[in-house]
């Protein structure tokens, strides 16, 4: 009898042993397929999952920027780094724009929502900076601003993060040695203006771009540069996750204003985002899609800056985030957010999402770090 147990044990342990391999075996089988399927020019990829109507580019290459260098002696473009680092643009004297925007940080501050002038915080996420010279045709999480320029007026001004009155600023700066002479190698002519600050800082901004990522090399057709379960997210990335509804083209961003069901109606955290610049009921909750470029270096992530791991980013994602109808009373609320028909529970299983994660890891480059300029004397 023992014998016989120990026999049948052993045959039960060869068919376990058979159904794993068995098992490996169908999931290289798939992983070789998938392979085979993006292991050739982009053009030949299979199609995504696009809802109609969606306006979308196919996902491209980031090319190494071997101009960089040159155009970082561009006098424009240095006299804008000088600046963006100099703490004497803030009312203080203590706040640059690389307060916010540090290059160590993925040009972001890691906090969930900004610090500035006397400790007051903001109530959203610093953006990172990266490629946004290319990226965005307008800027800040609500759109607010239209052009580099303003961009970089704005933190200037605003109480809570420089706090500085722009007309007195070309004033303040034409007290510090140094700043005449940058001025006249980049415009031609020692007087300072507002104007021509920004023109710097925008000219110096647009200079910060992400590095080529391992997604990159692969697309340039370095095929070995994915793993098989990097590939496994591409391939999801593109179709059953959705995510190139919104997230397409060189900056994985559709530049888009989308509400995915993060207003907090009527709670602690309610933002009605692009709703607060154009007064359209139509754009409550909505805010712009960002870049994924990077996106690994930028938690927290989210306009407020709540999600600080990208599991629970992909949860909400997978959830669908549909919104509960109004309660009574609410029903003609014309600031009830309604979520963007473009989310849709996944169904994405626990493997999948490890898979997502890691192919955003792929498109996230090595970190960039830049020596900080030396202040010029007072």
């Amino acid at each position: 009898m023992k014998r016989t147990i120990i026999i049948i044990t052993c045959l039960l342990m060869l068919v376990f042993a058979s159904a794993l391999t068995t098992g490996s075996s169908h999931v290289q089988q798939e992983a070789d397929s998938l392979r085979a399927l993006y292991a050739r020019p982009v053009a030949m990829w299979p199609m995504p999952v696009i809802d109609s109507g969606v306006q979308w580019k196919e996902l491209e290459a980031i090319l190494p920027d071997t101009n960089l260098p040159r155009l970082l002696e561009q006098p424009d473009v240095n006299l804008g780094k000088m600046l963006f680092f100099d703490p004497r643009l803030s009312g203080s004297n203590q706040i640059s724009c690389s307060s916010c925007h540090d290059p160590d940080l993925a040009w972001a501050d890691g906090r969930r929502v900004s610090l500035g002038n006397d400790h007051l915080q903001g109530s959203r996420n610093t953006p990172s900076l990266l490629n946004i010279g290319e990226a965005h045709r307008t800027f800040f999480w609500d759109g607010r601003s239209e052009s580099l320029e303003d961009q970089a007026i704005n933190p200037i001004a605003t109480h809570h993060e420089m706090n500085m009155e722009p007309p007195l600023l070309a004033e303040k700066l034409g007290k510090i040695a140094g700043y005449k002479n940058l001025f006249q190698l980049a415009y031609g002519a020692d007087n300072i203006t507002i104007d021509r600050i920004v023109q710097a800082l925008a000219a110096f901004e647009a200079t910060i771009k992400s590095r080529t990522s391992r997604f990159d090399l692969f697309v340039m057709g370095n095929y070995k540069r994915l793993s098989d379960q990097e590939i496994q997210g591409l391939h999801l990335f593109r179709t059953k996750a959705r995510c190139m509804n919104c997230h397409n083209g060189k900056y994985f961003t559709d530049d888009a204003f989308h509400n995915i069901g993060l207003t907090y109606y009527q709670r602690k955290y309610e933002d009605l985002g692009r709703y607060t610049i154009t007064g359209d009921p139509a754009d409550v909750g909505r805010f712009r899609t960002p870049s994924l470029r990077d996106v690994m270096l930028t938690r927290p992530w989210m306009h407020n800056g709540l999600f600080d791991n990208i599991e629970g980013v992909i949860n909400i994602y997978n959830s669908g985030m549909q919104m509960m109808k109004p309660k009574p009373g609410q029903e003609q609320d014309t600031l009830f957010p309604h979520t963007d028909k473009l989310m849709q529970p996944l169904h994405l299983s626990t493997d999948e999402k490890q898979a997502l994660i890691a192919f955003l890891q792929s498109i996230t480059g090595a970190p960039y770090k830049m020596r900080r300029p030396e202040h010029l004397p007072q």
